[in-house]
């Protein structure tokens, strides 16, 4: 059953949620939409919260809580815990159980979601064309988009390869990339986020156009070396993104040379942002 996790926002406020490829529907995380629907700030009451209700929906001998599932679902700490979701139908239900001014408006936020994902899934361009839209209007450029745009190909060619060859998702995607971007740009992926000033935010998201360039070349390089060495163990693939990611930096300080200037910038999305609108 394959799954893929995303993240959804309803009025500034984050829905965790993972996408069923088998059964084609999005199960959302339930202590997130309480968050919402009774405008908890702090997650533990809203945990506290969904746990008062379950046991009431319980007692009264509902249905509600039974169509509920667990899945695995990053926090806010990066990790991974077991989760209580449901999916859209089950959603609609606990709606009806938690009085809130939101319920209409997030009833169509949550049918607007599950339609674009069917429409994304039967049609992959309407996906690329929506987060093309979503970095325009954040005031990205369009050539940093574009770039930007086949950085995530370039991404996912690589983590399907570590997938083959058995690399985990989580810890060991994390080692990996750090290899990579420490061979690259000199800095481990912590301290590259430091210097940009970055806490929680996509570090490719705060990269210059060269720094992008450079970055999918390091990440297309180790796909390559994967892919005639056919790496057998973590070890061995820690050893190929060492290779890829070297490689993308011989380039960069073959740049500077020419240049006489720094690849790796302190710059972010602010200034990107402000780049484009100058």
């Amino acid at each position: 059953m394959k799954k893929s996790t995303n993240i959804k926002i309803f009025e500034s406020k984050k829905i965790r949620s993972v996408w069923n490829d088998k059964e084609e529907k999005w199960y959302f995380s339930i202590v997130d939409i309480v968050a919402v629907l009774t405008d908890q700030a702090n997650f533990s009451l809203a945990r506290n919260y969904w746990k008062v209700l379950k046991h009431r929906l319980l007692k009264e001998g509902s249905q509600l809580v039974t169509n509920c599932n667990q899945l695995k679902i990053q926090a806010s700490d990066g990790k991974f815990y077991n989760t209580d979701v449901a999916d859209l139908q089950t959603v609609f239900r606990l709606i009806q159980s938690i009085p809130s001014p939101k319920a209409e408006p997030f009833k169509l936020w949550l049918a607007k979601v599950g339609a674009e994902r069917i429409d994304e899934i039967e049609d992959p361009e309407i996906g690329i064309e929506r987060l093309m839209e979503t970095y325009l209007r954040k005031g990205y450029s369009k050539e940093w988009v574009n770039q930007r745009l086949k950085s995530i190909e370039v991404r996912k060619e690589l983590t399907n390869e570590w997938e083959n060859r058995g690399v985990k998702k989580g810890e060991e995607f994390a080692i990996l990339t750090d290899e990579i971007t420490e061979a690259w740009s000199e800095f481990t992926t912590k301290q590259y986020r430091n210097f940009k000033g970055l806490k929680k935010q996509n570090l490719r998201d705060n990269m210059t156009n060269l720094e992008l360039v450079l970055n999918m070349l390091a990440e297309a390089t180790t796909t390559e070396i994967s892919k005639e060495k056919q790496p057998k163990n973590f070890s061995e693939n820690r050893k190929i993104a060492r290779q890829g990611g070297a490689i993308a930096g011989n380039t960069r300080k073959a740049i500077e040379r020419k240049t006489g200037k720094k690849i790796v910038s302190s710059l972010n999305v602010k200034h990107l942002q402000i780049s484009n609108e100058s």
